[in-house]
């Protein structure tokens, strides 16, 4: 008991003395020249916690003042170091918007992108956030092409576009996987969408041989599954679709898949013809019957 109750007094004499520290001190000081100095000085020590408190009683009063620019710039920097990354990205934005004629308006356009390109979450996750970077490397870039970090920001640029990649893939896998559920023909139909549009926006995928596999093998199922005078055509669609994977990848360890479903949709294709003609045939006949038994209208001489 003795022994916790010199722990307690010992610890109330450690808050006592930390309370009346410099940084309390300073924090408490109404003078403006000392806290824009101090706040430069944890600043330089690396403190960055205590410089942002700091800043934030002093940039108010220094707003328009020659100390001004290089405090924004720092107060931004604060935000990047301890990694409040959106916020510092907010900062340096502000920064470049209001001293665009400063030597550091250059980094601090670059580091308000960098900031919201370390942001940017993973392939597998929203991507709204990593638009907002390419939007903010893309402005870098158009301003700066002569800068020295133009070569970090398009590596950044190209590894924000394989997130972008990577996640339109797992849609593609996605409506893929939903197609063997309970309703194939919307999911044949958004695989089929969404495997063209993939193509067209990232043409040299790695995973563009592979998806075109997969599209010829959708669109047979699709076509198999369609109504009776929707069939013909997209079983066409299905042939296409393999012709033009065969001049594309004619190598592909696919090509025996795309086969299997080529075969298969050929011969759907002839036994929907033979029905079809059988249709007709049917159709005629009946039209014929309807004909002859249609009754013949007297006419009237009078």
């Amino acid at each position: 008991m003795k022994m916790r109750v010199q722990s307690i007094l010992l610890l109330i004499i450690i808050l006592a003395a930390s309370s009346c520290g410099p940084f309390n001190k300073l924090e408490k000081s109404t003078n403006w020249e000392e806290l824009y100095a101090g706040a430069n000085k944890y600043y330089q020590e690396g403190e960055y916690n205590k410089a942002i408190i700091l800043y934030d009683k002093v940039l108010p009063v220094i707003r328009g003042s020659e100390k001004a620019e290089l405090a924004d710039y720092n107060y931004a920097n604060c935000h990047f170091k301890t990694k409040r990354y959106i916020e510092a990205a907010g900062y340096f934005s502000n920064f470049y918007r209001t001293y665009n004629r400063s030597p550091l308006a250059e980094e601090a356009l670059f580091m308000n992108a960098y900031a919201l390109y370390l942001d940017a979450p993973d392939a597998n996750l929203d991507q709204q956030s990593s638009q907002e970077a390419v939007s903010a490397i893309q402005q870098f870039v158009t301003k700066f092409p002569a800068s020295a970090s133009y070569e970090r920001a398009m590596e950044m640029l190209v590894d924000l576009q394989g997130r972008f990649e990577e996640k339109a893939y797992m849609e593609s896998s996605m409506y893929y996987r939903l197609k063997d559920g309970l309703y194939p023909g919307d999911f044949y139909r958004a695989c089929i969408i969404n495997f063209q549009n993939f193509a067209k926006d990232y043409p040299e995928s790695k995973h563009n041989e592979e998806l075109a596999y997969k599209l010829v093998e959708v669109s047979t199922g699709y076509a198999e599954n369609s109504a009776f005078l929707k069939k013909e055509e997209r079983l066409k669609d299905a042939l296409a679709f393999a012709t033009t994977f065969y001049r594309r990848y004619p190598s592909s360890p696919f090509t025996g898949k795309v086969e299997k479903f080529e075969a298969e949709a050929k011969e759907e294709l002839d036994k929907h013809l033979v029905l079809k003609v059988q249709y007709a045939e049917r159709l005629a006949e009946q039209k014929a019957k309807a004909l002859e038994n249609k009754p013949v209208e007297k006419v009237d001489n009078k």
